[in-house]
């Protein structure tokens, strides 16, 4: 089934390819891509204005951070979290999201948005997995929907939510997933599941 119109086509902003959405990151453009999860509109993390920008398309809340998409445990280091054997282990099982708090929280104040801390997920599948490695960049990747609306489920729902707010859409078809990442972080080294999703709370204490 065709999704995108003729009239879209025409406006360019939408792409079947991966090399595109390759491109546009490293441009510093805003892209909607489909993460492990749901669509996202991924964005440079290490670009402050950027991140701005996606806040003020997305109308989120200014005082919710983002959580960081990343190809490896060893790229999140850049970050300078503190990471314990056990956050460890559920980052690099894939798909689920890890909060951890930072050693120089200052420099990253923009991302975390006075919480100290910083969500990471390391994608375990999917065309997310092959564009985080390709394109070697943080990327925030919050849902592709306004704040309190349904995520969008295809580009052509992203696009009547952002129209040409979104540099490039990225066609990766209708996405059958409802459910989002589930959410963990550690305190005193007790676990705490934030929220349950794609990952049971069974599933996290075999992990660790």
């Amino acid at each position: 089934m065709k999704l995108i119109q003729e009239n879209f086509l025409q406006k360019n902003i939408f792409t079947n390819n991966i090399n595109d959405v390759i491109m546009a990151l490293k441009k510093d453009k805003i892209v909607v891509f489909p993460t492990d999860t749901l669509y996202g509109i991924l964005a440079n993390a290490l670009n402050k204005e950027l991140v701005k920008k996606v806040y003020k398309i997305k109308k989120r809340n200014p005082e919710k951070p983002y959580l960081i998409l990343m190809p490896s445990v060893e790229k999140i280091r850049i970050f300078n979290p503190h990471i314990s054997k056990k956050e460890e282990k559920l980052l690099k099982h894939g798909g689920i999201t890890v909060i951890l708090k930072l050693k120089n929280p200052e420099k990253w104040q923009y991302l975390h948005r006075g919480t100290n801390s910083l969500a990471f997920r390391i994608p375990k599948e999917g065309k997310i997995r092959q564009l985080l490695e390709l394109v070697d960049l943080p990327l925030i990747a919050p849902s592709a929907n306004p704040e309190g609306e349904i995520p969008a489920k295809d580009i052509k729902e992203a696009y009547n939510y952002f129209k040409n707010g979104i540099d490039l859409y990225f066609d990766g078809g209708t996405i059958k997933n409802t459910k989002p990442s589930t959410i963990v972080k550690f305190e005193n080294d007790e676990l705490i599941i934030l929220r349950e999703g794609t990952v049971s709370k069974d599933e996290i204490l075999r992990i660790i």
